[in-house]
């Protein structure tokens, strides 16, 4: 494990980009600016948590689906975070479905 600009492990850092979603994800990508790994996982924290959140205010004006659609979104946000925490923790450079592909993309050109 290599250290960061803040003095953590990356493990431990990648791990707290997860942990208040968005606001995490924006105050890493902000802070970290030499570690690859977290500004990976700040960036894909950011992108995930800001589309299921979007996703989920739009469905909640659907009439009788979007009450299902909106739970199937607060279900799968429940499952990246936990499973952002893990991976990271874990000191792996897991991709969500889709949201980790654009995460990259956009690092590219951050």
């Amino acid at each position: 494990m290599s250290k960061t600009t803040l003095g953590l492990d990356e493990n431990i850092e990648g791990l707290l980009c997860y942990l208040f979603g968005v606001l995490t994800g924006i105050i890493f990508l902000v802070l970290e600016k030499e570690n690859d790994f977290v500004k990976f996982h700040a960036m894909q924290s950011l992108v995930t948590f800001l589309s299921l959140t979007i996703i989920g205010m739009i469905a909640a004006f659907i009439p009788i689906l979007g009450g299902l659609i909106t739970l199937l979104v607060n279900l799968v946000s429940l499952v990246f975070w936990i499973l952002g925490m893990y991976k990271a923790y874990q000191g792996e450079r897991y991709k969500f479905p889709i949201f980790g592909n654009i995460a990259e993309d956009l690092l590219k050109k951050f």
